[in-house]
C-alpha cells in the first residue's frame, strides 16, 4: 500500500482515470495499488528462463511506446502513462534509486531528505548505498525518525522544533546541503528546502502534490539553485535494486510494519495508515488468489517481470 493509494482512498480520484485511459481504456472503479510481487507457481512448457519457486517483482508502468518520451526511452514520462493496479518493497526502492541516479549527487555530498515515509526512507537507504557523506532527514513522526536513523540518516531534525534551514547550514559547514530530496510534498517543506541547499545546489522533487505549490523564484535565481522533478523509474532501475538487495547494499526489510489479508485492507490498511501513521511505514497485503470469490474472469496483461534468482 502506497502513499498514492492512500491519497486516492482519502481524497480521490486524483490519478485514477475518470474517463477511459488512452492505453488500457479502463476507468473508475479500479483496484487500487501498483506494487506487487509473488512466487512462480506454474511455468509454461516453452518457458526456459523462469523456474518454479522463484520470487518475482513486476514493474507496473503502462506506456504507449509511441510518444516522444517513449521513443527516447523515457517510459516513465510517457504522455499516456499509467500503472497496472492490484505490496512489495522493490517498487518504492526503484523510485528512490531512480531519484538519486538522476540527481547530481556525488560521493561525499551532504544531503537533506524531507519526509520519512516509505519513499523518504528508501531515498535515505539509496543515498547511503551511493556514498553520501552526510544524510540529514526532516520528519515529525517519532517512529519514522527512528527508522530514518536505522536506515542511515546521520542527523534527524523535527520541523516543528528545529529551524531546518539554520540547522542544515550548521551541519554542512555554513554553506547548506549539496542536494535535497523532497518526499513530503508540503509547501512549508519546499520553502525550507530551497533555502537549505547551497549556492548552485539542487532540490529534487519526488513527491506527488495534492495541491498547487509555489516556488520563491528569487531563492533559485540569486543563488543559482536548481529544481528538478523525477517520476517513478526507467528500464534497469528494478534490476539494479534487486542486485543491491542481493548483495546486502540495501536492506529494506524493517520498512515492513505489517502484513494483512485482502479482507483487512480498509481497517488494518488504509485506516491504520491514516489514524496510526506514527506506527506504520509499509503495510503489505498478502493475496491468496484462490480465495478471491470476486475474480470471475482472467485478465491478460503484458508487463516486465523481474526474477530473484
Amino acid at each position: 500500500m502506497t502513499v498514492i493509494d492512500l491519497n486516492e482512498y482519502a481524497g480521490g480520484p486524483n490519478l485514477i482515470p475518470t474517463t477511459p485511459h488512452p492505453v488500457t481504456r479502463e476507468k473508475i472503479p479500479l483496484t487500487l495499488g501498483h506494487e506487487f510481487s509473488g512466487v512462480i507457481e506454474e511455468v509454461g512448457d516453452d518457458i526456459a528462463d523462469i523456474q518454479l519457486g522463484q520470487r518475482v517483482s513486476v514493474q507496473p508502468i503502462i506506456y504507449d511506446g509511441t510518444c516522444g518520451a517513449c521513443r527516447d526511452g523515457l517510459i516513465n514520462c510517457c504522455d499516456n502513462n499509467g500503472f497496472v493496479g492490484l505490496s512489495a518493497l522493490i517498487e518504492p526502492l526503484a523510485v528512490a534509486w531512480h531519484s538519486v541516479k538522476i540527481s547530481p549527487l556525488k560521493k561525499g555530498d551532504k544531503v537533506l531528505v524531507l519526509g520519512g515515509g516509505p519513499i523518504g526512507l528508501a531515498v535515505i537507504q539509496c543515498l547511503k548505498a551511493k556514498g553520501a557523506e552526510t544524510i540529514i532527514a526532516s520528519e515529525v513522526s517519532p517512529r519514522r525518525k527512528d527508522f530514518a536513523k536505522e536506515f542511515g540518516a546521520h542527523h534527524v531534525l523535527d520541523p516543528t522544533e528545529d529551524d531546518i534551514v539554520a540547522r542544515v547550514r550548521e551541519i554542512c559547514g555554513g554553506v547548506g546541503a549539496d542536494v535535497a530530496f523532497d518526499a513530503a510534498g508540503a509547501q512549508a517543506a519546499l520553502d525550507q528546502a530551497l533555502k537549505a541547499i547551497r549556492a548552485q545546489g539542487t532540490l529534487v522533487n519526488i513527491a506527488v502534490w495534492e495541491k498547487p505549490a509555489q516556488l520563491q523564484m528569487n531563492d533559485l535565481v540569486f543563488r543559482e539553485r536548481k529544481y528538478i522533478g523525477v517520476t517513478t523509474y526507467v528500464a534497469g532501475d528494478f534490476k539494479e535494486v534487486l542486485d543491491a538487495i542481493a548483495s546486502g547494499t540495501l536492506q529494506p526489510e524493517p520498512m515492513i510494519t505489517g502484513v494483512i489479508g485482502m479482507d483487512e485492507v480498509e481497517e488494518k490498511g488504509f485506516r491504520a495508515l491514516i489514524e496510526e501513521k506514527d506506527k506504520n511505514v509499509k503495510i503489505l497485503v498478502k493475496v491468496d488468489f484462490c480465495d478471491l470469490a470476486f475474480c470471475e474472469a482472467e485478465a491478460a496483461c503484458k508487463f516486465s517481470v523481474f526474477v530473484d534468482s
